[in-house]
């Protein structure tokens, strides 16, 4: 798996993939008008940490509500930002005065605007005149920082079981960590990384690795991807693991909401959970004195495919996993993912600049251009995180093809080399003008 993550195209593509980080989970659900109201409510009074920002802030439910509907209509396009019509002409605050005025408000509730507005020049932090108590309102408003929102009393979390309506509509991800093993007489760590879908309990993807880093989770879900299509939503816990950009940005080009859950909750993964310990007390407590990760990988698939797919879960009503994954097969088939898409979605950009030899690196191997005018210059080069496609530079909206490096047929080509100088095709002597000047003879080129 690559060194290197990928990027998004533009502010605006990594606007959208904010947006919709914070807008998706709605979108899968099955809400009516009122519901959709009270959530968007509940999504106004937490906070977010826009690309770029340093701080945290709150979006109104207006906000909050056109995001739903574009994300709905138009997927992750229609999330990117348009151009304001007042680009380009000066705002009332900069961005210190409104963190200013925000960081008062939560401080002190109760107090009005014109009360800080009036406290703020008095002190000299704030120049008279330099905003209206409406711009401010409308700045409180779009934070969440209206004294309505505010004085709203927090209410207590009540957890429900729940169940995504089908297979295929929610998966969970989550790493556990086993026995260790004793490699050429070094202990290794064991970690297996798993897929398990909601609905059925079914598990698509589960793997033996000695870390869990996101290229292991990124290689597990390209395998779960081409074996059962896409999933509508992937739900995974705050590791480092599952909050890298490669699979952040990849999931929302293949059209998948990438849920996180909340910190410190682990009753919120009970699924998960409960699998764990299945798999701890069928399979991992009774590993021995195993050498190698094929051989944890070849039980874990006996123990799929030999007792747990197959047998009896209380969660189900006493079917097994098995028997609700297939019943919904004919329906999952228009979740296919092809290699296309998967290429699409994990193809990565990267600037890079041409050595003066016409090579480049990727991902620590060098390759080399046919096209030797690029040596020097700054170019594009884009490759997949899929497949065997060879890499390839972009540069002048044009595709160029790279190839490995091969040291010794380079050294066995031959090269051009012409040591006559060409014939000259435009007089130009500047030698032989001043000699003509200083014998004063007239100019040999001088026009009639």
């Amino acid at each position: 798996m690559p060194k290197e993550s990928l990027e998004p195209h533009d502010d605006a593509e990594r606007t959208a993939l904010f947006r919709s980080e914070v807008i998706g989970a709605l979108t899968r659900r099955d809400l009516d008008h009122g519901e959709l109201r009270a959530e968007l409510r509940t999504l106004a009074q937490r906070a977010f940490r826009p690309p770029g920002s340093a701080h945290t802030r709150r979006f109104s439910v207006p906000t909050l509500e056109r995001w739903y509907y574009a994300y709905r209509a138009h997927g992750l396009a229609g999330l990117r930002p348009q151009s304001r019509s007042d680009r380009g002409r000066g705002r009332e605050l900069t961005r210190e005065q409104r963190e200013l005025l925000c960081a008062i408000r939560r401080e002190h509730p109760s107090a009005s605007v014109p009360l800080i507005l009036r406290t703020l020049v008095a002190d000299g932090r704030l120049a008279a005149g330099v905003v209206s108590v409406a711009t401010v309102g409308r700045l409180f408003r779009e934070r969440g920082l209206d004294r309505v929102t505010l004085r709203q009393t927090k209410q207590g979390h009540t957890r429900l079981r729940w169940q995504a309506e089908r297979p295929g509509a929610l998966w969970h991800g989550d790493v556990c960590h086993g026995p260790a093993l004793v490699v050429g007489g070094h202990s290794r760590p064991l970690r297996i990384h798993a897929l398990l879908d909601d609905a059925s309990r079914y598990v698509v993807a589960l793997e033996a690795h000695h870390a869990e880093r996101e290229d292991d989770m990124l290689g597990l879900l390209v395998g779960a991807l081409r074996r059962h299509g896409a999933p509508d939503a992937l739900y995974l816990d705050n590791g480092p693991t599952y909050t890298g950009d490669t699979l952040r940005i990849g999931c929302e080009r293949l059209g998948v909401t990438l849920l996180h859950a909340r910190p410190h909750d682990p009753e919120a993964r009970g699924k998960m959970e409960r699998f764990w310990r299945t798999l701890r007390e069928g399979c991992l407590d009774h590993l021995g004195s195993l050498a190698s990760l094929h051989d944890v990988q070849v039980r874990l698939g006996a123990f799929l495919d030999q007792h747990y797919h197959h047998a009896p879960h209380a969660g189900l009503m006493g079917k097994t996993p098995a028997q609700i994954w297939d019943a919904s097969e004919r329906d999952r088939r228009a979740d296919v993912v092809t290699e296309d898409d998967l290429r699409r979605a994990l193809t990565v950009r990267a600037r890079r600049r041409v050595r003066r030899d016409s090579t480049v690196s990727v991902e620590g191997r060098a390759f080399e251009l046919d096209q030797g005018f690029l040596a020097g210059r700054v170019v594009t080069v884009g490759y997949t995180l899929v497949g065997d496609d060879p890499p390839w530079v972009e540069h002048d909206q044009k595709r160029f093809a790279l190839h490995p490096v091969d040291p010794v047929a380079n050294a066995k080509k031959k090269r051009r080399r012409d040591l006559t100088p060409p014939a000259p095709t435009v007089p130009f002597d500047p030698p032989g003008a001043l000699l003509d000047r200083a014998a004063g003879r007239r100019p040999r080129h001088k026009e009639d």
